[in-house]
């Protein structure tokens, strides 16, 4: 196979692309010389942009008309690349059956799928569920039918998460940066998670923020322009606006504010999209977990040389599966522990 074109398909969440890019890394590795196409959403562009293994992104919000997903654009698109195989990380029946009508010569999905057992030509035998693996690995392991023999233990997963900012900060954000004292950390807390995981609270983080700029440190709120109206119409702002140097809800499009993750020193957040972009991109990642499978840190956990998290020591939790909105598991992270851990960084 020489210069083979490899698809992968992950058309979900920004931290589930991150936790995919170990695939397209091995890719690489492996195939010297290989094009890798990941096909994804509009919103996970940025992703691609920022990741080394990725050399094209195939948006299929751009193919979408009145609507609806065009069948015959994205036909014509996967056709086009004329590639070797496709994975099917994230399942989705249209782009089997389409894979199968391109033609691509290895189609990877996995056996649990019905509708691949129509559309792919190498099954994989991969339970999620209740597999002790981390999410990334249980993505390499899809690479079976393409020489994934021997699997990777978790630190060499995490070399080959990998991001770099692909676009520069506006300059008045680089002047909010660079004010820093010696010593200084710019610390970025995302308190929110769009129902992606389970939320420390937002009293928490308030607490946290009066304790790290007690600390000297400079912290930043970051969020969507709906988390932020929600922060504000809670008085969150008001009551905690002079121990953060700004807010950066829904000022921020994604490429920006990887960027800004990248020039800032850390971040602290629950099992979040900017909790595995801040740890792809080098920075203190703090994730904060509970110990409820399959959410927990072992199989969720942020992958960088310099990701951490915190777990409240107590066992699956049957009561808060009961209950997610009132989760006390994760509650019960004191915010003292949260800011002895942060106070432990150095600055980047």
């Amino acid at each position: 196979m020489s210069r083979p074109t490899f698809l992968i398909s992950r058309t979900d969440a920004i931290g589930d692309v991150v936790l995919t890019l170990p695939v397209a890394g091995w890719l690489k590795q492996q195939y010297p010389g290989c094009r890798v196409v990941l096909i994804g959403r509009a919103y996970t562009a940025a992703v691609a942009a920022a990741c080394p293994w990725v050399d094209e992104f195939l948006e299929l919000d751009a193919l979408v008309a009145d609507g609806q997903l065009s069948s015959a654009s994205l036909l014509a698109a996967m056709r086009a690349y004329a590639a070797a195989a496709i994975l099917h990380v994230f399942p989705n029946k249209l782009l089997a059956r389409l894979a199968r009508q391109a033609g691509i010569p290895v189609r990877i999905g996995t056996r649990n799928r019905l509708f691949h057992w129509l559309t792919c030509n190498r099954l994989v035998a991969l339970s999620r569920r209740h597999s002790p693996l981390h999410e990334a690995q249980l993505n390499l392991q899809l690479l079976a039918p393409l020489g994934y023999t021997a699997p990777l233990a978790l630190p060499e997963v995490a070399a080959l998460v990998h991001l770099q900012a692909a676009g520069s900060l506006r300059p008045e954000l680089q002047q909010l940066l660079a004010v820093r004292q010696p010593g200084q950390l710019n610390i970025i807390l995302h308190p929110r998670s769009r129902g992606s995981a389970r939320e420390w609270g937002l009293a928490h983080f308030g607490q946290l923020a009066r304790l790290l700029h007690a600390a000297g440190h400079r912290v930043f709120i970051s969020g969507t322009l709906e988390e932020g109206a929600e922060l504000a119409a809670a008085n969150w702002f008001r009551e905690h606006k002079r121990y953060l140097a700004a807010d950066l809800t829904g000022q921020l499009e994604l490429p920006e504010f990887i960027a800004f993750i990248a020039a800032a020193d850390g971040l602290v957040a629950g099992s979040t999209g900017p909790l595995h972009l801040a740890a792809a991109l080098g920075r203190h990642a703090l994730g904060l977990y509970p110990p409820i499978k399959p959410m927990h840190p072992g199989r969720w956990g942020p992958l960088g040389l310099h990701a951490q998290y915190l777990v409240f020591d107590r066992p699956d939790c049957q009561d808060c599966r009961a209950q997610p909105a009132a989760c006390t598991c994760i509650k019960a992270l004191e915010v003292a522990t949260v800011a002895a851990q942060v106070g432990e960084w150095q600055p980047l």
